[in-house]
């Protein structure tokens, strides 16, 4: 009797470990977190290639956003604020856009073309709203973003001992804020530096990207144009043949839109947005680059883009 009693005390020792063996690797199964660079496929563990792994880029600052996602893909000094030289023109056109309606007639005074650069426009011409906004993104015209400022800032003037100028960059500023770019500061309505030391406007590669998504998710007919190395645009008086300061806007597959910027202070800036298909938005923003070394970032960066979300699909 003693034996079987002491084998059915084993018998219930060993089931009793048994059972907290299950359950430990049944609560493991369960509660363990996959590995993001590892993917289990029938029994096997492959493992996941990091494409923006060993990236090397010029600029001082980079950003890549899954619009789709909600997700960073990558960051170099994401939050660091930098002059952002033309970028600055993203914001001229979305308050622009806002503040008057597409029909609004925009008249290029003597005052306009003071301003640094030679974009092409001709001293009384006058130009429709959406045409302007088109031509001063395309070639980055700091005389269409004055005569922007002037105008529009004219026409919504509100506070008195505040030029029409200082009207409209106000309104950048309090746009800034209300979308949440909290490292962006407008000085001006073109970017274009102000001294030796003091940029025409400051923001992040982030807050750069978040500009371009609520653009595209908002305003998409702002950016449209500057998918294409050339347009023909035209005000009441001239037509216009535009080349994009982006020369390489035709190498990105799927491309919504970008925009150039470059000054002694910030160097080479340059934002991209494209589609990965299937509405798959993804956003790739540069600061503090080369004047060519901000295309071959993007470049970069925009490939691994592609890279990495197939790599994920899969």
């Amino acid at each position: 009797m003693k034996f079987f009693e002491e084998k059915k005390t084993i018998y219930i020792i060993v089931a009793v470990v048994l059972l907290v063996l299950i359950g430990a690797i049944l609560f493991w199964n369960f509660n363990r977190e996959k590995d993001p660079k590892t993917d289990e496929r029938a029994g096997e563990i492959v493992i996941k290639k990091n494409y923006f792994e060993d990236i090397s880029l010029e600029g001082e600052s980079a950003f890549v956003w899954d619009v789709k996602q909600q997700k960073i893909l990558f960051a170099k000094n994401p939050d660091a604020q930098l002059p952002l030289a033309s970028l600055t023109k993203l914001m001229t056109a979305l308050v622009s856009s806002e503040l008057v309606p597409n029909g609004t007639i925009v008249t290029i005074k003597q005052d306009d073309l003071n301003i640094e650069g030679d974009s092409g426009l001709v001293e009384g011409e006058s130009w429709t709203l959406k045409n302007v906004l088109d031509f001063t993104l395309m070639s980055s015209s700091n005389d269409g973003a004055h005569a922007l400022a002037s105008v529009i800032g004219y026409i919504k003037q509100k506070e008195e001992g505040k030029t029409e100028r200082e009207m409209f960059i106000a309104e950048m500023n309090k746009r800034a804020l209300e979308i949440g770019l909290s490292q962006t500061y407008y000085l001006s309505e073109s970017g274009l530096d102000l001294s030796e030391g003091v940029s025409g406007a400051y923001g992040s590669a982030k807050d750069t990207a978040l500009l371009m998504e609520y653009i595209i998710k908002n305003k998409y007919d702002l950016i449209e144009s500057t998918r294409y190395s050339v347009l023909r645009i035209n005000s009441k008086d001239v037509a216009h043949s535009v080349e994009n300061t982006n020369h390489y806007v035709e190498s990105i597959p799927g491309i919504l839109g970008s925009k150039t910027g470059f000054t002694d202070l910030a160097g080479g800036n340059l934002v991209v947005a494209f589609d990965m298909g299937m509405g798959h938005p993804i956003i790739v923003s540069v600061l503090g680059s080369s004047k060519e070394g901000r295309f071959s970032d993007i470049q970069k960066l925009v490939n691994a883009s592609i890279n990495q979300i197939a790599e994920d699909r899969w």
